[in-house]
């Protein structure tokens, strides 16, 4: 449907951000799947259709927003937001909106913006997940701080989807389930050697040792959440039955009874899939178990996505991929003789509990400041917690559990 477009008395504008306004608006012209209403200086422009939900509001409070999105596409929007260029009254409304045109969206790399992705395309080839470059890339999300995640994680400190089913589910609730969910699928008994790769605040060690009786050997390179997690074992007087290692997991030794990896594959980067696999193979011992909690892309934009540097690696999670089933399963099967033997999908629980995070987050916006954090960083938390809830509402991405078994597994 042609864009509507509605004059208003004109504020002073260069030529260069009316010619970028016009190119931005005529890319989005055929917009479809609902209604998105933008107003600024110039006027106010109405493109789709207001028969189909959802109708979204932009007021863009400065024309070099036209300049930051023609300079970086997509990944420039969200740091025109960052800026306080723009605003919305409902930014997952917009992310599932822009999704569901994803034709258009992706027509925003194109033009000056190319220049603006190869730049970062560079940029991210710099952020390899070499031992060294994963300590860099981990340490710029975690070295946020303990006490910043503890403001809307639930007290469990599970940095992952919960697992929800019941309206009436809090977070608290829904997040013992997946652990639990976690210990039940792994068959975990009581004396059973279980490691897990990517420690978190030691959630599921926490868990594991107290519920279900095993010994867990648990690593982790982020040295914040290290510290944290060894202090938490030490209060639960767990230490007998909980091991810490500050270490990258490609160094861990040994064979296990089961092994347990919740979303950290994301964060090993997609050349690194088979060594990843490998060691997850070797650390299993005959007739042994692992899953796997993983973040998914479909398997048509697994290519593309790799080669892409979108928001979140750009300015939340460096040297971080989303992997696809079918990636995953490639690079198992070539290095590895683990079988899957169950997976289950459950993406619509990772857009509850983004949604949990984001309204705690957002409540805690006094605390946030309190800590030295700017109205950049706000507005920044504030758009992914955003962009990732739409993601999953509209199942371009999706979080699965995967079960694999070694030979000689009992059914």
């Amino acid at each position: 449907m042609n864009a509507i477009v509605h004059n208003a008395a004109g504020a002073p504008a260069s030529r260069g951000l009316r010619f970028l306004r016009a190119q931005l608006l005529a890319r989005m012209a055929p917009l479809r799947h609902g209604q998105l209403v933008m107003t600024d200086a110039l006027g106010k422009v109405v493109l789709g259709d207001a028969a189909h939900e959802p109708a979204v509001h932009i007021a863009i409070h400065d024309l070099a927003f036209y300049r930051t999105v023609a300079g970086n596409g997509s990944v420039g929007a969200g740091e025109a937001y960052m800026e306080g260029q723009w605003s919305c009254d409902d930014l997952v409304a917009l992310v599932r909106l822009l999704v569901r045109n994803r034709d258009l969206l992706d027509g925003m790399e194109g033009g000056m913006a190319r220049l603006g992705g190869w730049a970062m395309q560079a940029w991210a080839a710099l952020r390899r997940n070499t031992r060294d470059g994963s300590r860099r890339n981990i340490a710029a999300h975690y070295d946020l701080g303990n006490d910043f995640f503890g403001l809307f994680l639930s007290p469990d400190l599970m940095y992952s989807s919960a697992l929800w089913e019941g309206e009436d589910d809090t977070l608290e609730v829904a997040s013992r389930r997946k652990l639990d969910r976690v210990c039940q699928w792994l068959d975990l008994q009581p004396g059973d050697r279980v490691v897990e790769i990517g420690t978190g605040w030691g959630g599921f060690a926490l868990h594991a040792a107290t519920y279900y009786g095993c010994h867990v050997t648990t690593t982790t390179i982020s040295t914040e959440q290290y510290a944290l997690a060894a202090r938490r074992v030490a209060d639960a007087g767990l230490g007998e039955r909980v091991t810490l290692l500050l270490q990258d997991y490609r160094d861990l030794q040994g064979q296990y009874d089961k092994l347990v990896s919740i979303e950290m594959v994301e964060a090993i980067g997609a050349r690194y899939l088979e060594t990843y696999f490998g060691k997850l193979g070797g650390l299993v011992r005959p007739g042994g178990r692992a899953l796997l909690q993983a973040i998914t892309i479909e398997d048509h934009r697994y290519a593309q996505a790799v080669r892409a540097v979108d928001f979140i690696k750009r300015h939340v999670f460096p040297g971080s991929f989303i992997p696809s089933l079918n990636a995953l399963m490639q690079a198992k099967t070539r290095v590895t003789d683990l079988a899957l033997v169950r997976q289950e999908d459950f993406g619509p629980s990772y857009a509850r509990t983004l949604h949990a995070w984001r309204e705690r987050f957002l409540a805690a916006r006094p605390e946030v400041r309190a800590q030295g954090f700017d109205e950049r960083f706000l507005r920044l938390w504030e758009f992914y917690l955003a962009y990732c809830e739409g993601g999953f509402l509209e199942r371009s991405i999706g979080v699965s559990h995967l079960l694999f078994a070694k030979p000689g597994t009992s059914a």
